[in-house]
């Protein structure tokens, strides 16, 4: 915050009253409109906000004074000396340092990750805020990847004792006696995705030890069943393939002091034609649900390399044409 004192001359009655307008109305114009404060004792005034702010208000205030020497100001002309360039210039500066200074921000320890664009910004801010959140998007939009950033910085703040990574085993139809290993190393391939991003964040001897001392533990969908899950951070990744009946379950075994990140990509389901996936059926149920936050993300939200965005439009574009002959 900045604060920057001025004093109008010359000290006359008459022209400080055109000035400031009928009730002080120009001043609070100049207020709402350059984001200040602005207090006043006579022809001494004082405004405060941002730097960059401050500086253009009292520009235009002594512009507008200069002006009460020949005319009577109204409304419309304090709007108008208000659209000059250099403040427009000043105002859009503001609010970007406004909203570096609000955004959000994840801290692990291997590092500080922020979210990209508004988009990943306002679901960073609702994973946050919320106990159950949906990122629905195609690949590349970075919803997996933030949603095992805000579980690494929950456990790391101990606001919750352990992570629950938890994906549906489509390619083997849940049915995993018949694959070799430990439950972990059977369902190892459907969640490289989310290993990869805990690697990164946290070291590969890290969350291998956590993993031994299941504070990180990996849960096929059909073996949360039966289950409450009190203060843990739950990852549903590849939403898009669980059944109706599988996600309800799943959302379900949330308990208290956990928040539940469910992601997924509705235009990339593996399930059997007859079958309808969950997560599309859920979108409509909890449509208006207090409490549970949905985040949708697009083409324009793709962080990979510039090929994988032009490559989902395409197929977007395409889609539309030939839904709408």
């Amino acid at each position: 915050m900045s604060t920057q004192e001025i004093t109008l001359l010359p000290a006359d009655n008459s022209r400080l009253s055109n000035f400031c307008g009928q009730f002080d109305c120009h001043l609070r114009q100049i207020e709402q409109r350059m984001m200040v404060e602005i207090a006043n004792r006579g022809n001494h005034f004082k405004i405060s906000g941002e730097e960059q702010a401050v500086k253009a208000a009292c520009a235009v205030m002594h512009k507008l004074f200069d002006s009460t020497e020949l005319e009577l100001l109204t409304p419309e002309q304090v709007h108008l000396s208000m659209q000059d360039a250099s403040i427009d210039e000043a105002l859009e500066a503001v609010k970007a340092e406004t909203a570096a200074q609000h955004q959000v921000t994840v801290k692990t320890r291997r590092g500080v990750i922020k979210g990209r664009g508004a988009n990943q910004q306002s679901y960073l801010k609702k994973i946050t805020t919320h106990d159950i959140n949906f990122g629905v998007g195609p690949a590349g939009t970075g919803k997996t990847y933030l949603a095992v950033a805000c579980a690494v910085e929950a456990l790391q703040n101990e606001k919750v004792r352990r992570i629950i990574l938890v994906r549906p085993a489509v390619e083997a139809g849940e049915k995993l006696g018949f694959l070799p290993g430990d439950m972990a190393q059977k369902v190892d391939p459907y969640l490289r995705p989310l290993y990869d991003a805990l690697y990164e964040m946290l070291g590969f001897e890290r969350v291998e030890k956590l993993i031994d001392r299941d504070v990180i533990e990996v849960a096929p969908l059909a073996f949360m069943r039966g289950r409450t899950l009190n203060d843990s951070f739950i990852i549903l990744d590849e939403a898009q393939n669980t059944t109706v009946e599988q996600i309800k379950m799943f959302l379900t075994r949330v308990g208290f002091g956990s928040t539940a990140v469910i992601t997924g990509d509705i235009t990339q389901i593996d399930l059997p034609s007859e079958k309808m996936s969950g997560l599309r059926h859920v979108l409509k149920v909890l449509d208006n649900v207090e409490g549970i936050s949905f985040t949708f993300f697009g083409a324009k939200d793709v962080i990979r390399h510039p090929l994988v965005q032009r490559i989902v439009l395409a197929y977007e574009a395409y889609e539309k044409k030939h839904s709408n002959p």
